[in-house]
């Protein structure tokens, strides 16, 4: 039995939220019925609460199929993992596979084992694409990076397996329009709006995620508060997030941006926490 503390992302993600999670679930609804995150992204919120019946979702294709690769063939994965190496020119290699026709050839093992690989030995420990959805985050050089963490990706294949976790690659707002009810808690973390020109991060998946994307994100919102459910947002504290959610009740939080090209661009900034529940 692997200890519940284990149960923690297995991925470095841009805007992970580990750090705000003691506030962040202070913020939360104290009882919900079912959890959904259609950005699940590395999952922190969803391994702090671990909660029994959770949706989760993402846009990014080859990050749902890490966590199905988890779930449902764990021995498989940690054996693929073992055979990779800490070096420059055979990241360079794995980096490379998709963009060569043979990468869809590989097994959703390959192709899982290969984005745990390149986000614990890419520099930042970022996930990035290129406007050919292909990766391209340059090698770390760290010295010892634990590719293989087994305690944590067996504790994360035990909850999934112990609990009824739905896992989807759809738009965001197909499964929570289509299954969430009253009572339900539904986190939004969505790409963040630019605080500037220059800080956008919208890069993880092909897609980018604009004003307009924001627009519609912000009306899935409204449209879940209606029903009766427990909305959180987490989004940049800009004038245009402000402005798109100023019914609900808007909280700022500092939060310690420790993914950026520039160390300039590193240090505390504020992100807004947006509640449909709580009163402005």
């Amino acid at each position: 039995m692997n200890k519940r503390e284990d149960v923690q992302p297995f991925l470095k993600w841009a805007g992970g939220k580990r750090q705000l999670i003691p506030i962040l679930s202070e913020l939360a609804p104290k009882e919900f019925n079912r959890y959904f995150e259609p950005f699940v992204g590395a999952g922190a919120m969803l391994f702090h609460f671990k909660p029994e019946v959770a949706f989760i979702n993402d846009v990014n294709e080859e990050l749902i199929n890490v966590y199905e690769m988890i779930r449902d063939h764990i021995d498989e994965l940690l054996e693929s993992l073992d055979k990779h190496q800490n070096d420059s020119d055979y990241f360079y290699h794995i980096r490379s596979l998709d963009r060569q026709d043979q990468f869809q050839n590989l097994s959703k093992i390959e192709r899982a084992s290969r984005i745990i690989y390149l986000n614990k030995t890419c520099f930042n420990g970022l996930f990035r694409v290129n406007s050919k959805g292909q990766f391209n985050v340059p090698f770390g050089k760290y010295k010892n990076p634990n590719i293989k963490n087994e305690p944590v990706l067996r504790a994360v294949h035990q909850y999934l397996n112990q609990n009824d976790v739905f896992i989807s690659n759809e738009d965001f707002s197909t499964v929570v329009l289509r299954e969430a009810n009253e009572g339900d808690f539904v986190y939004f973390d969505p790409p963040y709006d630019p605080v500037s020109t220059t800080s956008s991060f919208t890069s993880y998946a092909l897609e980018g995620f604009g004003k307009e994307e924001q627009r519609r994100l912000r009306d899935v919102v409204v449209e879940l508060a209606n029903r009766g459910c427990y909305v959180m947002v987490s989004n940049s504290y800009t004038d245009f997030i402000c402005e798109l959610y100023d019914q609900f009740s808007i909280k700022a939080v500092k939060a310690t941006r420790a993914i950026n090209s520039k160390a300039a661009g590193r240090g505390k900034i504020d992100e807004a926490v947006i509640l449909t529940y709580d009163k402005k």
